[in-house]
């Protein structure tokens, strides 16, 4: 039994690597991701040796592989959600007369915001537009829901390219 859950545990650290691996890459943190990269292929070259090394006589080994890796990509998508690397843009919806103050509150909670005034079905709005770290994108929700309950608010990964308050490296 401790061979399989050496397997189990194997695996799930290999895969929620490869996982953290690939957002490091996709967020343009490339010497992170190789490194990441190293540590990953060596483990997995460890465990599919250990795995297929008379596999037929015990088929057991690829269920708790297979269940590795399942718990892994659970656990890697976890991990990074916590990380929460890279922006994300913030866009919130409200009535006009709620706009201006709701700005105001949240550049005093340390958040940048512009503020564009738009034309609703029967009202005018204004949207806020804030890029956010991803990191921060729950604090500001709440707050948000706090100081204004009738908003709509809709959030995208992005990646900027170029300037910003607060958004450069």
């Amino acid at each position: 039994m401790l061979l399989y859950l050496l397997i189990l545990f194997a695996k799930i650290i290999e895969v929620t690597l490869m996982t953290l691996r690939i957002v490091f890459i996709t967020k343009g943190e490339r010497k992170l991701g190789a490194m990441v990269a190293f540590v990953e292929v060596t483990l997995w070259l460890f465990i599919v040796t250990f795995v297929l090394n008379d596999l037929m006589s015990d088929p057991i080994k690829a269920v708790f592989y297979a269940l590795g890796f399942a718990i892994g990509n659970y656990m890697g998508s976890l991990l990074e959600n916590k990380i929460g690397l890279g922006l994300s843009q913030v866009q919130i919806i409200v009535k006009e007369e709620h706009g201006k103050p709701l700005a105001n509150d949240l550049r005093e909670a340390g958040f940048a915001v512009t503020l564009v005034l738009g034309e609703g079905k029967n009202h005018d709005r204004y949207i806020l537009f804030m890029y956010v770290q991803r990191k921060r994108v729950r604090q500001l929700l709440e707050l948000v829901k706090h100081l204004q309950d009738n908003a709509v608010i809709t959030v995208m990964e992005t990646k900027p390219l170029y300037g910003g308050y607060g958004l450069r490296k």
